[in-house]
């Protein structure tokens, strides 16, 4: 089946957790970072899936407005919808549904929350200041959950 993962990034953690996935499915597997490749060709492919993370509260703005643009199509697809973020429970649920449409998350055959990280050599200054503020951080934290992502990969094989 030919797989298509879009993502986007802001400090790696997606495209970390976009490797670990491909590694986990056995299909013809095209990647592709929305923040250099803003409009892939859909129709090559029978699978998309779509990932992102939550940076300062919201999963990136391209990557939405690339789900709303697309959605006619991505509804044609098997699709699979992923987040990065450090939450657990009602605030990563929270997170999940309002980062994509509901009529996407409704279509989803695999929704999936793969933990995230935090890495202050990636940051800027205001963004180090945040997170120790609002997060209480003061070091790099690595949270990717590897089984939440074989568990995603299960449910997209079927």
């Amino acid at each position: 089946m030919a797989t298509l993962i879009i993502y986007m990034t802001t400090h790696g953690c997606t495209e970390k957790a976009t490797r670990m996935l491909m590694n986990c499915l056995n299909d013809d597997i095209n990647i592709v970072n929305l923040d250099g490749f803003p409009d892939p060709n859909l129709s090559l492919y029978d699978r998309v899936i779509i990932g992102g993370s939550i940076h300062m509260g919201e999963i990136q703005k391209g990557l939405k407005k690339y789900c709303e643009r697309n959605l006619d199509d991505l509804l044609t697809k098997k699709v699979g919808l992923f987040l990065c973020c450090l939450f657990n429970g009602e605030i990563a649920q929270r997170q999940f549904a309002d980062a994509w449409p509901l009529q996407l998350r409704n279509h989803a055959t695999a929704a999936g929350l793969f933990g995230g990280e935090i890495t202050f050599e990636k940051m800027s200054e205001k963004e180090k200041m945040i997170v120790k503020k609002v997060a209480k951080v003061d070091q790099d934290i690595s949270k990717l959950d590897q089984a939440a992502i074989r568990e995603f990969a299960q449910k997209l094989a079927g």
